[in-house]
């Protein structure tokens, strides 16, 4: 089925190469660039020129596929072990999103039980581009189930960026905005600037500018008095890890909107694939919080803007507890007021 508002893919294989759109130079240029090192894949993960938790994972596929190439399957009987290093590389390239490890564990699966007589660069080729199809689908899939819960004429706000550009492609939060507006349910996206990479200025104006969604950029300290004047309907965002109780970490700002939101009874939609689900982690203080450069915060296009001396802290994720949360939609199913009960029928 075809879909409207949907012509954006980040991520691709071409001329036998893993191509990436820069997302660090958005949304004044759209740049591509032509992977054929995992290293340097990795290093395209942690500078960010990749971001998105189901973008990772399926970035990280494809690197799998050019660590794999690196090593010779077809001279090399030591391949398997020789690769491990790389994908230890790989998998250390940004810790809170879980989809990272989940894409290696699934590849590194693929190459113990399905490359024995076939060529191995080509099944585990076609399991990276599965993983990457499978992406797209099930955004597909829980963006047709959330635009269920959202009615006619709605206002909503997401953070970050949860769109196509963090994803294979359609994307999560903005896939549900995307269907929901096509159903004629959303009239107006407000989205948060998201300091200090501006992922929702830079990134989701411009996905939603490109499919002539109607959208207005707000600052985080904003979003209280949207919700005092009664003017949203919907937090809607996407999520790097959701824990097996239901707790999800995010963006940075996250956790503040979703207080809000229970302060002036606002609604919030947590939109993720279930690959997103770490049943190992039991909470959300099992989830690890990366941290990134004070500098971040301390520069802008790299003119500092904080006196000389001063320090930053500058986590890069935060943990919404289960409790603020309405609704965790996932391509297997809406979880309602989550739980670990809940989490764990979704995920059986």
């Amino acid at each position: 089925m075809s879909r409207k508002h949907d012509s954006i893919r980040p991520i691709k294989w071409e001329n036998d190469q893993l191509v990436l759109l820069d997302q660090r130079v958005l949304p004044t240029e759209e740049r591509y660039l032509e992977f054929n090192d995992v290293k340097d894949v990795a290093k395209a993960i942690t500078d960010m020129v990749v971001r998105g938790a189901p973008a990772i994972g399926v970035t990280a596929a494809y690197g799998v596929v050019l660590a794999a190439r690196k090593h010779n399957p077809e001279q090399n009987k030591n391949w398997r072990r020789d690769i491990e290093q790389d994908l230890k590389i790989l998998a250390a390239a940004r810790p809170t999103a879980i989809n990272l490890r989940w894409a290696i564990d699934r590849m590194r699966k693929t190459m113990s039980t399905h490359v024995s007589s076939e060529n191995p660069l080509t099944v585990l080729l076609d399991e990276a581009k599965l993983i990457h199809q499978q992406d797209v689908e099930a955004n597909y899939k829980l963006s047709d189930l959330a635009a269920e819960l959202i009615q006619e004429n709605s206002e909503v706000i997401t953070h970050c960026n949860a769109g196509a550009l963090a994803t294979g492609g359609y994307g999560t939060a903005l896939g549900v905005i995307r269907t929901a507006y096509e159903q004629d349910k959303i009239s107006l996206v407000y989205a948060d600037e998201t300091r200090p990479w501006l992922q929702g200025a830079r990134l989701t104006a411009w996905e939603l500018q490109k499919e002539n969604i109607p959208v207005r950029l707000v600052a985080e300290g904003a979003a209280a008095m949207l919700m005092q004047q009664q003017k949203l309907d919907w937090v809607i965002v996407g999520s790097d890890r959701i824990a097996a109780n239901g707790d999800v970490a995010n963006k940075i700002g996250t956790y503040s909107l979703a207080v809000n939101a229970k302060q002036h009874g606002v609604k919030v939609m947590v939109a993720a694939p279930t690959s997103t689900i770490d049943m190992n982690s039991k909470s959300g203080d099992d989830i690890p919080i990366e941290f990134r450069d004070e500098s971040e915060l301390l520069t802008v296009s790299g003119q500092r803007i904080a006196p000389d001396g001063v320090s930053a802290w500058n986590p890069v994720f935060d943990v919404t507890p289960a409790a603020l949360i309405d609704a965790i939609v996932t391509e297997r199913g809406i979880v309602e007021n989550p739980n670990l009960k809940k989490i764990k029928t979704l995920m059986s």
